[in-house]
């Protein structure tokens, strides 16, 4: 899958894994959520995006955890990945064998989803422990397939661990699934494109740090964040969805 650019795409690049560096430490998750359907409008091959996503992902949660591993709530992390780590290998193969634009379609849909709800001011909740392990078995798959499942899985972590150990889990829980899914396409010979990768890490860090110190005032004024960026997802959807290939 060769990489043949324009400067304007090239631009457009850099700022959007500024802003999934962003989100992704501004939140806790979403950075694939909320920076893969952008991508897929300068170039429509998520095989391209994703193994640069899961590079970015492992070298800076690694780098944030290096100091933090104790404050991760590791029994619970245990238990949920019994439910998580099967559908996500599941969802690996998926995303190595579909056709691209089936695959686009997957990602704008459930992108499509995020939106509604966070526009509505809804919220993916569980109040049944047969509820969260469905939605940490479907989180799983889909971020197996496109490492946009982190909604579905927060909202069963937001129940079962304490707010101040929960960035730093869920940190851990994307490194061991991103580890099983680079580890994945390197079994089956996908191109990691980690000279890209590579060139995108100092602007994504940019993001990165910006999401450090963003992340309380982001917390605090979640429901408007969220509303405006669900407004921005549905638009983006839609029009992803009228045009997926």
């Amino acid at each position: 899958m060769p990489i043949d650019f324009t400067a304007t795409q090239y631009l457009a690049t850099a700022l959007l894994f500024v802003w999934t560096g962003f989100v992704r430490t501004g939140l806790g998750f979403g950075g694939a959520a909320l920076g893969l359907p952008l991508l897929l409008f300068v170039n429509d091959q998520p095989l391209l995006w994703l193994p640069v996503i899961g590079a970015h992902l492992l070298f800076f949660s690694g780098l944030t955890l290096r100091t933090r591993l104790n404050n991760v709530d590791w029994t619970y992390l245990g238990r949920s990945a019994l439910y998580i780590v099967p559908t996500a290998i599941v969802g690996v193969f998926g995303l190595v064998n579909l056709p691209t634009w089936w695959l686009n379609l997957f990602i704008y849909a459930v992108t499509l989803f995020y939106g509604v709800i966070w526009l509505l001011n809804r919220a993916i909740t569980s109040q049944h422990n047969w509820v969260d392990k469905i939605l940490l078995m479907v989180g799983g798959y889909i971020a197996g397939t496109s490492l946009t499942g982190a909604p579905l899985m927060v909202a069963v972590y937001m129940r079962n661990v304490k707010a101040e150990q929960l960035r730093d889990t869920l940190f851990v829980l994307w490194f061991v699934l991103v580890s099983i899914k680079m580890a994945t396409y390197i079994a089956l010979s996908v191109n990691l494109h980690l000279p890209l990768a590579l060139s995108l890490l100092p602007v994504a860090a940019i993001g990165h740090f910006a999401g450090l110190k963003a992340h309380h005032k982001i917390t605090r004024n979640d429901v408007a964040f969220k509303r405006w960026i669900g407004g921005g997802l549905v638009i983006l959807s839609v029009l992803g969805l009228l045009n997926p290939a």
